[in-house]
């Protein structure tokens, strides 16, 4: 972190997937004039996959990261599944998807609130930074961190007996999977069903007593009325693998509802700044500077009309009561709602390991081609749109992806600005505890900045040549 008169840089930003940075920006009277969060890293993959073929693209994308491969995985099969004409798929391979998906949800909520959120929430902001970690937890909750380790382990392990593997696996394909569960491996994830479930409800608890305990805190701490979206079931039902898109305004009024997966970029539209290499998306219809939206486990738990597991819909319908059943603007209750999808998920998780369905033998199915095809799922961190078209020759010719944390860009740099001025505004000193302020306020989207940094038009670059010495022997710069 560096700090001088008139600049306060955050870099990097600690604790998220990816890299960025925090600049603020203050006048004479140390007021804060601006606050933004930068992407400084770009990767390219909308470009680099243009003339691949088709079929590679649920194991190639995926590549984008290590903490949700599962969700562009799925997203691109979904949206290959359009290309090869199968618009609904069989039985057994649509619940695997499923158990899959449920099982990225919970191992990477699982993953962001133990090992990268929890350490600001049960030490404190201002807590000293040596203690303030995932070792520091271990050091003071033993049982804690155990459970944080093996609440991963098992979403891992559902993830392994769907897609192959733990990381980038290869289960979902055009049309369908490649494997069926077997009974054995669906006794084993039977074995940890019930701790899961105990340490689930355990951890919606610690973040609602967080919540309802800092409540006067975290209502000002970077908190804001919006826009939020989402996918709902046919009736309105939370819907994390397939469904129709729902936007709400800051009332729980309509903005749309039920969208096809096809006619996305009827109603979203992504912008490009100059000062970033992620996008920032709005609604068509209230245009940019009111159009911008929040998408992750906040927006679902505030747009859904109620969850279809017990358990997780009771959490639900605590969490609303907080904001006497309108939609929550505390960004910080991220994390609350974080946490109910996580038991949401186990309760799924557990319905679907008894479903006789993931034994089956019928797995991929075929149609009529098409040159063209749009996948969307809720990925942990939010709303995730996968376009592809096709030449004749199966050649990927146009990729389009709007990532979960695209959609958050604004509404983190909004959160940015509230907290820089909330803690730095009229302040002779800028201490650790307030720019790691700023850092807990991002941490409540659980950014995956890798997975978002993608750009339009032509992007500023700069390429430094240095000798072993550290002379540099080169400069050149594409404004």
């Amino acid at each position: 972190m560096v700090n001088d008169k008139k600049k306060i840089t955050i870099e990097p930003v600690t604790r998220v997937e990816g890299h960025g940075k925090v600049t603020v920006l203050l006048d004479e009277q140390n007021q804060v004039t601006q606050a933004r969060l930068h992407i400084v890293e770009f990767r390219g993959f909308e470009r680099f996959i243009q003339g691949r073929p088709y079929w590679e693209m649920p194991v190639a994308v995926q590549r984008l990261c290590g903490i949700c491969p599962v969700s562009h995985h799925l997203c691109a099969a979904k949206a290959v599944d359009q290309i090869v004409g199968v618009d609904r798929l069989t039985p057994t391979a649509d619940k695997m998807r499923r158990l899959m998906h449920y099982g990225q949800i919970f191992q990477s909520h699982s993953l962001h609130f133990f090992h990268l959120a929890s350490p600001d929430l049960l030490f404190g902001i201002d807590a000293d930074p040596a203690e303030r970690n995932v070792v520091g937890i271990i050091n003071t909750d033993r049982e804690l961190a155990i459970q944080a380790v093996m609440m991963r382990k098992y979403g891992q392990e559902v993830i392994k007996a769907t897609a192959g593997k733990k990381i980038h696996g290869t289960g979902a394909i055009p049309g369908g999977i490649n494997k069926n569960l077997s009974l054995a491996e669906r006794d084993y994830l039977l074995g940890d069903y019930d701790q899961m479930l105990k340490w689930a409800r355990s951890a919606v608890h610690i973040a609602k007593n967080y919540t309802e305990q800092n409540l006067e805190m975290v209502k000002g701490f970077g908190s804001f009325e919006s826009n939020h979206m989402c996918l709902v079931s046919g009736d309105g039902a939370m819907e994390l693998y397939d469904g129709g898109l729902r936007a709400i305004d800051k009332d729980g009024g309509t903005i749309f509802d039920h969208v096809n997966n096809n006619d996305y970029l009827d109603y979203i539209v992504e912008e490009v700044r100059d000062w970033s290499y992620m996008k920032f998306p709005f609604i068509r219809s209230l245009g940019s500077d009111d159009g911008w939206y929040r998408v992750g486990p906040l927006a679902r738990v505030n747009a859904c009309d109620y969850i279809d597991t017990p358990e997780a819909e009771a959490a639900r319908i605590e969490f609303m009561a907080l904001a006497g059943g309108r939609p929550s603007g505390i960004t910080m209750a991220y994390h609350w709602a974080r946490m109910i999808e996580v038991l949401h998920s186990i309760e799924k998780i557990g319905e679907l390991l008894h479903d006789p369905d993931l034994q089956g033998e019928d797995l991929v199915l075929t149609g009529e081609r098409r040159s063209e095809g749009v996948g969307i799922i809720e990925a942990p961190r939010g709303t995730l749109f996968h376009h592809y078209r096709v030449d004749e020759n199966d050649l990927v010719t146009m990729c389009n992806l709007i990532v979960s944390t695209t959609s958050n860009n604004e509404p983190m740099n909004r959160s940015v600005r509230g907290v820089a001025e909330r803690e730095m505004n009229g302040q002779t000193e800028i201490t650790e505890p307030m720019m790691n302020a700023i850092e807990v306020a991002i941490r409540a989207y659980d950014p995956c900045l890798s997975c978002a940094t993608h750009a339009l038009g032509q992007m500023p670059l700069i390429v430094e040549v240095y000798g072993s010495d550290g002379t540099q022997l080169d400069r050149r710069i594409r404004s």
